[in-house]
């Protein structure tokens, strides 16, 4: 018999859904900045992006003092323990149906391969992001903190950040699909309740 578990509270259900507005948001008009199609135009393509941009670090703030206060830190302390069990049910097992070797539970949310992925997005990739978006905002500013790094430097490093996200939405959405029940995962971002 399978116990339903509460593993997302409302703050981490609004924090997921709120990155998946500004994420499509920021490709979008990233997008429409580098001239790859024409939805709104340059300038107010490039007005959505830097404000997007500004409140997802304002945010990011935020969600780092809840993780450091609430202890839910925790729950990205990279383990290698079972890791090639986890590794070798992605590959082969979930294919053939297999359980998964290191469920979810309340006191462990994410398995061992999530908790890398989740801390090197969290702790890596979404700061690097920000801060090559900032030094690229504020390169033309009399305070610029990145004198002697060319634009197009910036800029090739923003796109590279904002390419390994793309990334990471696309197997994050691949990776939805594979629970339980074909949709079984986006409820439980939805209800904060997945079945163990």
């Amino acid at each position: 018999m399978h116990k339903d578990l509460y593993l997302f509270t409302r703050y981490e259900r609004l924090w997921h859904w709120f990155q998946v507005v500004v994420i499509t948001l920021l490709m979008v008009t990233g997008l429409e900045v580098h001239g790859s199609f024409s939805l709104m135009g340059f300038e107010k393509a490039v007005f959505l992006h830097n404000y997007a941009g500004i409140t997802w670090a304002v945010a990011f703030a935020f969600f780092v003092f809840w993780i450091a206060t609430t202890g839910e830190w925790k729950h990205y302390i990279p383990t290698t323990r079972k890791m090639a069990l986890v590794v070798r049910h992605y590959a082969y097992g979930i294919f053939k149906g297999e359980p998964h070797p290191v469920p979810a539970t309340e006191r462990a949310k994410h398995n061992p391969l999530q908790r890398i992925v989740y801390l090197l997005f969290s702790a890596v990739l979404l700061p690097f992001q920000m801060v090559t978006g900032f030094l690229y905002y504020t390169a033309n500013a009399p305070f610029s903190f990145a004198s002697g790094v060319s634009l197009k430097t910036l800029g090739t490093l923003h796109t590279f950040g904002a390419l390994l996200i793309l990334a990471f939405v696309i197997l994050h959405i691949y990776m939805i699909t594979t629970g339980p029940t074909l949709f079984s995962h986006l409820k439980a971002m939805i209800t904060g309740w997945e079945r163990g």
